[in-house]
């Protein structure tokens, strides 16, 4: 039974898009593109090696006057091609920097999606933007949108010194979404229920009410069990893969960030050497949906 579980919850789990939106192009000075994503003179790509052997593509979305950075792992049946535009949006709205990434297996990252390849994948990204970027723990938000929040709070949950959390139609654990069970079992994957006790900055829980693939009580119950509770985001009569055309939607995250960046200019400044080690039923097609400049958004 075990098994079966298991393996029903990872098919649940990993939708990649086939075939990826855009192709990763070497170009003659070296520097690597997303063909099929429209340039942007603002936007690094990164080919990035991770603990599971795999290579993984991951983009670098640049704010000249952002305080923070946004670590995006994105929902599920969607890649970076499909990102592009609300990544975009969301850059210009909360005036952060935006990192994100495709898991292995997803788009042109290669490998296989499992659970344990998006911790790798996600560490990979953490580590790239300390290398890279020199973003300390203070100025990083770590963002999760369904299939998301469990590389998220994989994360979040080893990171002391975190900035804040976002979780956006979260999961509590894999088999949770299935049935309604009470207990964590062995064979269970994404146990965000367990890990979301272990996170130690302020979390900001969004979900519709009416979600047709991920239970209102998933958000809820995380909100609950969050040690630094934000005001949460029940949006009323949002589903699974529509919660950004919601005008209240940019709103709520533009206040959450504006929160952090004061948290952030008050806190001292603080060093990482003291912290953890990063070593270690339905398709939902969720393409992403553009944030609009108007109060009326439209899908894309």
């Amino acid at each position: 039974m075990g098994n079966v579980t298991s393996n029903v919850a990872a098919r649940f789990a990993f939708f990649p898009p086939d075939p990826p939106a855009y192709e990763v192009v070497k170009e003659e000075d070296g520097r690597v593109v997303l063909r099929g994503v429209t340039a942007d003179n603002n936007m690094d790509v990164h080919v990035l090696d991770t603990k599971g052997g795999n290579k993984i593509i991951a983009t670098f979305w640049r704010n000249p006057v952002a305080r923070l950075t946004l670590l995006y792992s994105h929902g599920n049946a969607t890649d970076l091609g499909q990102m592009h535009e609300l990544f975009m949006e969301l850059r210009s709205h909360l005036r952060v920097n935006i990192m994100s990434y495709d898991y292995s297996g997803y788009g042109a990252s290669t490998g296989k999606p499992t659970e344990f390849n998006t911790y790798y994948d996600i560490e990979a990204v953490y580590n790239c933007l300390k290398k890279e970027y020199g973003v300390k723990q203070e100025d990083l938000i770590v963002y999760g949108q369904s299939v998301g929040s469990g590389p998220t709070l994989h994360l979040a949950s080893r990171l002391k010194k975190l900035g804040g959390v976002v979780l956006h139609s979260a999961i509590l654990s894999g088999i949770r979404v299935l049935y309604p069970v009470k207990m964590t079992f062995w064979f269970d994957i994404f146990k965000n229920i367990d890990k979301i006790r272990h996170v130690n900055c302020p979390v900001l829980v969004i979900h519709g009410t009416d979600d047709e693939i991920v239970d209102w009580s998933h958000g809820k119950k995380l909100w609950e069990l969050a040690k630094e509770k934000y005001d949460p985001l029940w949006v009323e009569g949002g589903r699974h893969c529509n919660l950004e055309t919601f005008p209240e939607y940019i709103r709520h995250l533009r206040k959450f960030i504006q929160a952090m960046e004061k948290i952030s200019i008050t806190k001292p400044a603080k060093q990482l050497s003291s912290t953890p080690s990063i070593t270690e039923s339905q398709n939902c097609k969720c393409l992403r949906l553009k944030v609009k400049h108007t109060a009326s958004k439209k899908e894309s």
